[in-house]
């Protein structure tokens, strides 16, 4: 396993990556960490018979999401990685787009154990990493630098592999799009995210704007992000 590679040449919208490595259809799904529960819509909606329980540890956007009203098929529930409300050996899948990093580095192998848990035997874990590199993340250090919690994450998933908890399936790394019309939309979306307190000075925020509009001048808002995906696999026990 490796945290990065710097021949990633392939750019892609992450749903066709999981929709490429994984049998979604009449599956029991668990995501970790949903957010805005864009991802959860797509996974939900492109397929048949999907049940999917959606986990998120920010109260203000679990209470939006409890008033998502057409996806029946989606539990939203207010809880974390640490300590999932599920049953043992009861999901087919679990994902984690991009929030491993964002558990406290001393329970992350608690969360993995987590997970380990609630999958079936044979059981798939979807752990999508952002890479410490790009456009994206040259803007985001400046007031958001998350090298060492992104090293911590590889670092557990490493051993959770090394210490035979996981299977290694498959490790991809790909470049994902994601597009700001304006400073002013990536200071919501970004800035003012409620899973984190982001407190800029104005000094600051204006150093931000400046690298953000330098950026734009050249990619026109289109920035990309290096991702690493680990595709886990819970071991079958040993029948003989």
């Amino acid at each position: 396993m490796k945290i990065q590679t710097d021949d990633v040449l392939r750019t892609i919208p992450e749903p066709e990556v999981f929709e490429s490595l994984l049998k979604l259809d009449n599956a029991d799904i668990l995501e970790l960490g949903c957010g805005d529960a864009a991802l959860t819509r797509i996974i939900a909606t492109n397929g048949t018979e999907r049940r999917i329980m959606a986990l998120e540890v920010d109260t203000i956007q679990h209470d939006k999401n409890c008033n998502i009203d057409d996806l029946p098929q989606v539990d939203f529930k207010l809880a974390g990685g640490e300590d999932i409300p599920a049953a043992d050996n009861h999901f087919d899948v679990v994902f984690m787009f991009k929030s491993l990093h964002h558990i406290p580095v001393a329970k992350m192998p608690q969360a993995l154990s987590e997970i380990k848990r609630v999958l079936k035997p044979g059981g798939l874990a979807y752990i999508s990493e952002p890479v410490f590199a790009g456009d994206f993340n040259e803007v985001l250090c400046l007031f958001h630098d998350e090298q060492t919690v992104r090293q911590a994450a590889f670092d557990a998933l490493k051993a959770s592999v090394e210490n035979h908890m996981f299977e290694l399936v498959e490790e991809r790394f790909f470049n994902t799009p994601v597009h700001f019309d304006n400073f002013s939309q990536f200071e919501q979306k970004v800035i003012g995210a409620t899973h984190s307190e982001h407190r800029l000075s104005d000094e600051l925020l204006n150093s931000v704007q400046n690298k953000f509009e330098q950026m734009t001048q050249v990619n026109s808002g289109d920035f990309l992000i290096p991702i690493r995906v680990d595709l886990l696999k819970k071991p079958i026990p040993d029948q003989t």
